[in-house]
């Protein structure tokens, strides 16, 4: 079966994504009618010398995340692949190492370098969830572009009409390895601090992209036309203004923030999944 017959999926982080990918897996499961099977890779490393807990996501839980995939489908697949050394040679003690997120969302601008990875990926931030099919966003044209992406809620009125958020990134890795999107975005890393720094070396070596509705990347409500719920941080004005960052993995306040009950099908078996794995495979 060759890349095509895949629906490709890109996350990255360490053990502490655990939870996100779990979530944002099952949501894409339960919302999808595709008959393709998916491969998730899951990009990670060990800098533990910057921070204690910035350790490798192990084996043992891309093998149970992989256990998961395959009751859906048995061609599923979840691939890990430690960019550790990648890392320390490319980014090591660069301006934008201790950035406001982690260094793990460094790691998509090296997927030009990786051999296995495919021609069309869909890199997504771990905080997301599909409230629709995902063939909807995967089967974007994106021939003429290096990727596709949506508006950044708030950046479209305070940076650009046009600035992105890249949690949602749908990748031609052909045109992006022509035009130089990766490398000239390392460069930027490397030598430029930047307040969002993946998303501003993204968004600034851009040559061709594809703006997608917000459906596709909704920060800040949930429609019945969302595709795509980013839990990302969001101001809210009453009872005073104030931010919050509620992932979906953060059960009790989600629903108390939120009050959302269409993820109650996901957030069910990825608590039974979680106790499954703590109770009987961690322990």
């Amino acid at each position: 079966m060759n890349s095509n017959e895949y629906i490709n999926v890109l996350f990255s982080g360490n053990d502490r994504v655990f939870d996100g990918v779990l979530t944002c897996m099952l949501s894409i499961f339960k919302r999808s009618t595709a008959k393709r099977p998916f491969r998730f890779y899951i990009l990670t490393m060990d800098v533990s010398h910057i921070k204690p807990e910035y350790k490798a996501i192990s084996e043992d839980l891309c093998i149970f995340l992989e256990e998961v995939a395959r009751k859906y489908n048995t061609d599923n697949r979840v691939i890990r692949i430690d960019v550790t050394e990648l890392y320390n040679k490319e980014f090591g003690g660069c301006p934008n190492e201790q950035c406001y997120c982690s260094p793990y969302t460094l790691l998509r601008l090296f997927i030009d370098m990786i051999d296995s990875i495919p021609e069309k990926i869909l890199y997504l931030d771990v905080d997301v969830m599909f409230n629709r099919d995902i063939t909807l966003l995967y089967d974007t044209d994106v021939t003429d572009y290096e990727y596709a992406a949506a508006r950044d809620h708030y950046g479209k009125y305070l940076l650009n009409p046009n600035y992105i958020n890249a949690g949602v990134l749908l990748f031609n890795m052909v045109k992006a390895k022509e035009t130089g999107l990766f490398s000239k975005a390392r460069e930027l890393i490397r030598t430029k601090k930047m307040l969002f720094a993946d998303q501003d070396a993204i968004y600034r070596s851009t040559s061709q992209k594809k703006m997608l509705p917000q459906k596709f990347n909704d920060q800040k409500f949930l429609h019945k036309s969302t595709v795509v719920r980013h839990f990302s941080k969001r101001l809210f004005y009453f009872p005073y203004p104030h931010t919050e960052n509620v992932k979906q993995w953060n059960v009790s306040r989600m629903y108390r923030v939120f009050g959302y009950n269409a993820f109650d099908d996901v957030i069910h078996e990825y608590l039974y999944l979680k106790g499954k794995y703590e109770n009987e495979i961690k322990s």
